[in-house]
């Protein structure tokens, strides 16, 4: 049965004061005294062994299963999706995978263990709970060119390097010396990479107040804000940025704004910096390495590594090491490296398209579509090479969401911003773009819903 341990630099949650609050739930505040109590309690009803599939939606939920993993030497598993083929898949590459699930039907077939409908009782937590820094807290999992996820294994102590790095970042942003009080609004899931670091992390180890929700909705982003008090930081993307831009609803004031998941253009940042009245982060990260740098996207196109971390090599061979990158990792994308501590990403290694000859990446072109005044959502999709032109030329298709956006207009804006190969030959007005949670629009779900679309437009 699990033990509260003594306090320890590796343990659950940083040293500090218990009493301090840990999480808003509902409009109500649960500190860390009564985290570690649900922690506990909820690690005594855990299988004595296996791999914790955390299917918690509410953010506090998510923190309490993985502390009770952590309490029972159990690796959480952070799959890509939930689906029933990649459950499937996790269970013939872990023993013993259960579930941790807030309600019934939500176990997708595996072993079940439920959270407890009541706070458990915390008047006997005196300490924090110390963790082995060495055990695998996380598997990150990828999917792979197979279909097979590809896991990455996530340390503890390595985890909680990478929360130290980032909160010292964040609160030298807000001209702070932690993020003590500040409370973390997210769109972004727990269970993605960056949702895990930037809400549930630093809510850990960098003194922050997560929110237990999880708002989508331009509506939903702004309540939730409005229930928690300033100083208030919005952890978002740029599909929800835009979004909650577009919808023109006041927000309450903001101490700071934080994107991820895909570069976010010029015009968007400073529109945000503006209408938000707040400075707006960028952080750049991969799975493989986690949270890499930040960059004030308003200031200029250079990154910044996070104390600690060093880039190395150049183009489509650079690599990051140091502080919570112990082993040198080579990196998914094209950088122009300036020095060891400030890069300028260039785009994605995969992402390279050669068109005529010429050479360019979907995530510029999709940037200066999504800059297209009018266009709510937008992506440019390359066609398998047998869909080639007479000349034997494969051409671009563009996808937008842009009511009341004529053709004729988006191809003249395009002219005046990329070269004339990469202009697409076709321009598809669809309802929405078939995206994850966390706003990111996956190759092969484009390649699947571009199959759809043009089949149904050409009968």
């Amino acid at each position: 049965m699990p033990t509260v341990a003594r306090m320890t630099d590796a343990g659950l949650i940083a040293p500090g004061d218990l009493d301090a609050p840990f999480a808003n739930v509902g409009g109500s505040t649960q500190t860390r005294r009564q985290y570690i109590a649900d922690v506990v309690a909820l690690a005594e009803r855990l299988p004595s062994a296996g791999a914790m599939l955390n299917l918690s939606v509410d953010r506090y939920r998510f923190a309490v299963g993985l502390g009770a993993a952590l309490l029972r030497g159990h690796t959480s598993l952070l799959p890509p999706n939930h689906v029933a083929e990649t459950v499937a898949r996790l269970r013939e590459r872990f023993a013993g995978v259960y579930a941790l699930v807030e309600g019934p039907g939500d176990d997708h077939g595996l072993p079940t263990v439920r959270h407890a409908s009541a706070p458990a009782a915390s008047s006997g937590i005196v300490a924090i709970p110390a963790i082995d820094p060495g055990l695998i807290a996380a598997f990150v999992l990828t999917s792979g060119s197979t279909g097979e996820p590809v896991p990455h294994a996530k340390p503890w102590g390595l985890l909680v390097r990478n929360a130290r790095a980032e909160s010292s970042r964040l609160a030298g942003a807000l001209g702070r010396v932690d993020l003590a009080g500040v409370t973390v609004v997210a769109t972004v899931p727990a269970q993605h990479m960056y949702g895990f670091e930037s809400s549930v992390l630093i809510a850990l180890h960098g003194g922050a107040i997560l929110d237990a929700e999880r708002p989508f909705f331009p509506a939903d982003i702004v309540a939730a804000l409005a229930r928690v008090a300033a100083p208030r930081v919005l952890v978002t993307t740029p599909f929800h940025l835009k979004t909650v831009l577009d919808a023109g609803l006041p927000l309450p004031p903001l101490a700071l704004v934080v994107s991820a998941t895909a570069p976010l253009s010029p015009q968007l940042a400073a529109r945000a910096e503006q209408e938000l009245g707040a400075p707006l982060l960028e952080i750049y990260g991969c799975t493989e390495a986690g949270q890499v740098a930040t960059r004030r996207t308003t200031a200029g196109a250079e990154w910044r590594t996070f104390d600690g971390l060093r880039v190395d090599g150049d183009g489509d061979a650079a690599s990051v090491s140091g502080g919570h990158v112990p082993q040198p990792t080579v990196l998914a994308d094209v950088l122009e490296v300036v020095d060891a501590e400030t890069f300028r990403l260039l785009g994605r290694s995969n992402d390279l398209i050669n068109v005529a000859g010429k050479r360019s990446s979907i995530g510029h072109l999709d940037f200066h579509l999504n800059s297209i005044e009018g266009v709510v959502d937008g992506a440019f999709w390359m066609p398998p090479e047998r869909d080639s032109d007479a000349a034997g030329v494969v051409r671009l298709v563009a996808f937008v969401v842009a009511p009341g956006v004529a053709r004729e207009r988006i191809v003249a804006a395009l002219r005046d911003r990329v070269d004339a190969a990469f202009l697409p030959r076709r321009i598809v007005h669809v309802d929405a773009l078939p995206r994850e949670a966390t706003g990111k629009l996956t190759r092969a779900r484009l390649g699947e819903f571009a199959a759809r679309q043009l089949s149904v437009s050409q009968r």
